[in-house]
């Protein structure tokens, strides 16, 4: 079973940036779409970005378009949600999630426990 553990979450001001952590149980950058979401209270999930196969490019969702990018250090398993311009609105759980059909866009089924953002002066 998929193990994936997110980290860096954290209370930060608005305009500052954080980086949030995704370490993974296995190799997953050839052959799995990475994916970051996140949850606020009494609102849906919303995707972020996704980082396809292969780790040469990303996808980001208008939810923080601007304002995120994907990455990745393979040697650590670890994947990288970078945020900054930080605003309250961004207040959430944010969670990644592992995808091995090459569908990236549909549905995942492994997720992390969540890392708590909040965003307050």
């Amino acid at each position: 079973q998929v193990q994936l553990a997110e980290s860096g979450g954290g209370s930060v001001q608005p305009g500052e940036s954080l980086q949030l952590s995704c370490r993974t149980s296995i190799y997953t950058y050839r052959n799995y779409c990475v994916a970051w979401f996140r949850q606020a209270p009494a609102r849906e999930r919303e995707m972020i970005g996704i980082m396809y196969p292969g780790g040469d490019s990303t996808y980001y969702a208008d939810s923080m378009k601007g304002r995120v990018t994907i990455s990745q250090d393979s040697a650590k398993n670890t994947v990288y949600l970078n945020m900054s311009a930080l605003r309250p609105e961004d207040t959430a759980m944010y969670y990644c999630a592992l995808n091995p059909t090459g569908y990236c866009h549909e549905e995942y089924k492994d997720w992390g426990q969540g890392t708590q953002v909040i965003v307050s002066a």
